[in-house]
């Protein structure tokens, strides 16, 4: 089996698992991909009912969808500084082995 069909496997195999993913989540189920602070808050109010928050928020996102937005970008911003560091880290062992060598 030559490359390309291998990564057209593997290409086929991650759209058939995100479908999958996709698919299990009931119809008009949108609150199945809220996220956990909201779910804390339901529980801390059924808890002690009446509890007010130490502080607020400096800045709240106009609309989810915004804030889906900002947490992307962070994990994205995130992401690329760990990937460019192990490559860094990586280039600089193999320049070095390269002079030893």
């Amino acid at each position: 089996m030559n490359a390309k069909t291998k990564n057209m496997l593997l290409a086929a195999g991650v759209v058939v698992l995100a479908l999958t993913a996709l698919l299990r989540v009931p119809a008009g189920k949108a609150d199945v991909f809220g996220g956990t602070d909201d779910q804390a808050g339901a529980v801390i109010e059924t808890l002690k009912p009446g509890y007010k928050p130490w502080f607020a928020p400096l800045w709240e996102p106009p609309s989810g969808e915004i804030e889906s937005l900002l947490f992307g970008l962070q994990s994205a911003a995130g992401a690329g500084a760990l990937f460019y560091a192990l490559g860094y880290w990586r280039g600089r062992r193999t320049a070095a082995k390269g002079r030893d060598a």
